[in-house]
């Protein structure tokens, strides 16, 4: 089973946690490939608590339903208006959160960080715990001269890249985002442009400066994802959430039509 997106499909930030990690996996076993020694790919996880008001959070089954069991069986009298009906009751769990993020580490060098790959998440964008968390892990990889490859594909909340959204060009500006800023030139960053209607591009990831970039295909990443997670439960004829824009949501109209989704 395949995605109709030619690149990124907006309909899997329904499912961005159990995505989240899978691209976190997948990509760190693609680097593991070609990689020089001693350079090792680590798997590292934030926790952290989301809050009840995040607007993002009613994008994931995150709440647990309880029915309470009927009442034995009784007499039957006439309904009493003093009387209320049973609610069904919901109880909202503020769990922990695990975020899984990718590091480049010198294994000959006390495991010193490299380069840090972040697949963003709506817990990055959005007021809370889990965007302070974030930003400061941001601020923290700059610092230490490493490299940063920042990769948001998700359309919830406010960009928080490292490159703030008003210097990079309008051409540049599209539905999805690369950035990377390497640890050898900090005020360099590259951007890639991600259209929806697109591939998502092959990007240069930097390891030491003495070291050639290493290529990391994103679209294999999500077309796998898409494939092993088995999301044909995914309802096309109805619009992702958060809604596309207007340029986008047209084209996605047009395009799942004429595959028959619509």
């Amino acid at each position: 089973m395949k995605s109709p997106f030619p690149g990124m499909d907006p309909y899997l930030e329904t499912y961005w946690r159990e995505v989240h990690q899978r691209l976190v996996i997948y990509a760190g076993d693609a680097l593991q490939a070609l990689l020089p020694e001693p350079l090792h790919v680590r798997v590292e996880e934030r926790v952290f608590v989301e809050s009840e008001a995040s607007e993002y959070r009613s994008i994931y089954p995150d709440v647990h339903v309880v029915e309470q069991r009927p009442r034995s069986t009784a007499p039957e009298r006439p309904p009493s208006p003093a009387v209320a009906d049973e609610p069904l009751l919901v109880h909202l769990d503020n769990e922990p959160v695990a975020q899984g993020y990718i590091e480049i580490i010198d294994a000959a060098s006390g495991n010193r960080v490299i380069t840090a790959i972040e697949f963003l998440s709506p817990a990055n964008k959005t007021p809370g715990e889990g965007q302070d968390l974030y930003l400061r892990k941001q601020r923290e990889v700059i610092a230490a001269g490493a490299s940063l490859i920042e990769i948001d594909l998700t359309r919830t909340g406010r960009r928080v890249l490292s490159l703030r959204p008003e210097r990079i060009p309008p051409s540049h500006r599209t539905t999805y985002q690369v950035c990377v800023r390497r640890g050898g030139k900090p005020n360099v960053v590259e951007v890639y442009r991600v259209p929806l209607e697109s591939r998502l591009p092959i990007i240069r990831v930097p390891l030491r400066e003495s070291d050639e970039d290493v290529p990391l295909a994103l679209q294999p990443l999500v077309d796998r994802s898409y494939e092993n997670g088995r999301y044909d439960d995914l309802d096309y004829r109805r619009d992702p959430v958060p809604p596309l824009d207007a340029p986008d949501a047209t084209w996605a109209d047009a395009m799942l039509r004429e595959k028959g989704l619509r």
